[in-house]
């Protein structure tokens, strides 16, 4: 029998058996979640179980395998022999065993929107970072019953409940399984409705979050997004926030999402805006890559790198709607969403990786680069979340244009909604361009070829101009001129954190982990470093002393011309009634 005949055979025979997860917790403060899975009706001589290294909408390999320990595998009368083939594969030797029940734990103290988190006050787990599954039964319907270890501690997730089966939930296959977090402990629960449709908020941990404000501003976000797309896709939807002391980040999934952020980050009203955009973000995701997706996303493979050239669509139109949904909605005005839009280009053109790294590449090697910086990042990649919500407003504004606000990136939207999303059929890297060159009724392949493709700088004032704006590049009134590193303080040493590349301070040698000790003899560090550097102009060379691996080295440095500090997007002095029109359909008559 060859190998492709015998895999086709497992799986049907596998097909026949069933399974059920149990999550347990008895001490929580061990941040161990205690994992059974109960296999019925099982028919092979051996069973194999898969961990997923992977969790769908964070495009790294994780290796959640590595948080696993005390694996065991018992049939009803004996412990049965089990070994690891590889990485995050199990095989167990099942026999005529039948009935087959395989323990394990997973240590969860990390307390991020992708993994799991456990403690005497919650149990939070993601299904990619908590379960194993069986190869052939990625289809069955599964049930989970989650033992919260005390009695006060509720349950929230969009699981359905089983009836009759207390903390007992199902989930038609693997995907929802996966797809669906849970949050079991002491939290707080808002119940909202939006569109006539039931919603939650779930809140872990202490913080200044005002409940009532937040659900009024979070109802005007979903109706704005589900006009777009005419409608709500979901029976309910649940909002899982965890305050936390500094953490910041959000994970969509088909019904619901995570979010983290700094506890006492709601009084400031700009700090508040951001979780706005936080929760507006995650939220058109529910479209925009849940159902709205690549091809090569159509269908999970969960232990092995998904490769796409789509993200740039996915996240960065997504970024550019997080930041338009709340002004559409009312709850900044234009001159917000401008201050918003000026600081996600001022990082897009302090970034000189936008210069090495094309924007499609970017989105192909996430799994390789966007999760794993290094102290080189900035100078050989660009995010692909900042460069596609720039090409997402470029396009947006090519739409615009064409047909005098007539016709947006909305309507890209809905046809990619009309023609992939409702159905979830993957759409490929060409088929998302002729849908938006359909839409534009223009022939974008030169666009796509320059600012997809290449690293061939993008002309903003060109698509701005007929909007009444421009890019403004500010340089500070005391002219500094460029050196070319950033400095922190660490644990009491001046750290040179970047070095920008073909920067005065690279062609010297100067690297990062380098320490800061002087300028032309006398101390600097990163409170006083701009202060000293105004002392010189361009041109002249000065001598900075650092240690280089702990040997004290002199360089001389001949400083360049300054740099524009902050570039922002303004409003033209002067607007055509035409610019007035256009720049009023785009963002509304009011503000200013």
């Amino acid at each position: 029998m060859t190998q492709a005949i015998a895999s086709k055979v497992y799986r049907q025979e596998s097909n026949k058996a069933t399974l059920s997860y149990q999550i347990g917790m008895s001490q929580p403060a061990s941040h161990l979640f205690e994992v059974t899975i109960q296999i019925s009706n099982w028919q092979q001589a051996t069973l194999e179980l898969r961990m997923p290294v992977w969790t769908p909408g964070s495009y790294l390999v994780r290796e959640y395998a590595r948080h696993v320990q005390d694996f065991t595998a018992q049939a009803s009368d004996r412990k049965l022999v089990s070994q690891k083939t590889s990485k995050n594969h199990w095989q167990i030797k099942t026999g005529d065993s039948s009935e087959i029940t395989v323990k394990y734990r997973v240590f969860a103290n990390d307390l991020t929107v992708r993994t799991n988190h456990l403690d005497r006050t919650h149990g939070y787990f993601n299904g990619a970072a908590t379960l194993m599954y069986v190869p052939g039964l990625e289809q069955q319907p599964v049930t989970i019953e989650i033992v919260p270890p005390e009695s006060t501690w509720q349950i929230s997730t969009t699981l359905e409940p089983v009836a009759g089966k207390p903390s007992t939930f199902t989930a038609p296959d693997l995907d929802t399984l996966i797809d669906t977090p849970v949050e079991i402990g002491i939290h707080q629960v808002y119940d909202f409705e939006a569109l006539g449709k039931p919603h939650q908020y779930v809140v872990w941990g202490q913080g200044n979050l005002k409940p009532k404000q937040l659900i009024k501003d979070t109802q005007k976000i979903i109706e704005t997004e589900a006009k777009i797309f005419g409608g709500l896709p979901y029976d309910k939807y649940l909002f899982l926030v965890h305050l936390s002391g500094s953490g910041f980040g959000g994970l969509e999934h088909k019904d619901s999402t995570t979010l983290n952020y700094p506890r006492l980050g709601f009084r400031d009203r700009e700090k508040y805006n951001r979780f706005l955009q936080l929760v507006a973000h995650e939220f058109f995701h529910l479209w925009n890559v849940k159902r709205i997706r690549p091809k090569a996303l159509e269908t999970f493979d969960y232990e092995n790198v998904n490769y796409t050239t789509s993200l740039w669509f996915c996240e960065g139109a997504t970024s550019y709607y997080d930041t338009l949904i709340p002004l559409r909605a009312g709850i900044y005005n234009r001159k917000e969403f401008l201050k918003n839009l000026s600081k996600d280009l001022n990082r897009y053109l302090t970034t000189p990786g936008r210069k090495v790294q094309p924007l499609a590449e970017s989105s192909f090697d996430a799994w390789i680069k966007l999760y794993r910086r290094e102290a080189h990042s900035d100078n050989n990649q660009i995010s692909y979340y900042l460069k596609g919500q720039w090409l997402s407003i470029l396009l947006d504004l090519i739409i615009r244009g064409k047909h005098h606000n007539q016709k947006s990136l909305d309507d890209v939207m809905r046809l990619l909604w009309q023609r992939y999303g409702k159905d979830e059929i993957g759409f490929t890297p060409t088929e998302l361009e002729n849908i938006i060159s359909e839409v534009a009724d223009l022939d974008l392949t030169d666009f796509f070829a320059r600012y997809l493709h290449t690293t061939e700088e993008v002309p903003f004032d060109k698509y701005f101009e007929p909007f009444g704006l421009r890019v403004k590049p500010i340089k500070d009134k005391d002219t500094i001129p460029y050196l070319g590193l950033r400095v922190a303080t660490e644990a009491g040493k001046e750290t040179i954190k970047f070095v920008e590349a073909e920067s005065p301070a690279a062609i010297a040698g100067i690297d990062p982990g380098d320490e800061l000790l002087a300028i032309n003899g006398l101390k600097a560090d990163s409170t006083n470093l701009s202060d000293r550097l105004k002392d010189y102009k361009a041109n002249e060379n000065i001598t900075v002393t650092f240690f280089h691996q702990d040997e004290l080295m002199n360089v001389e440095v001949t400083l360049a011309e300054p740099q524009p500090t902050r570039y922002e997007v303004v409003q033209l002095t002067e607007l055509s009634d035409i610019q007035k029109e256009n720049l009023s359909g785009w963002l509304g008559k009011t503000g200013a």
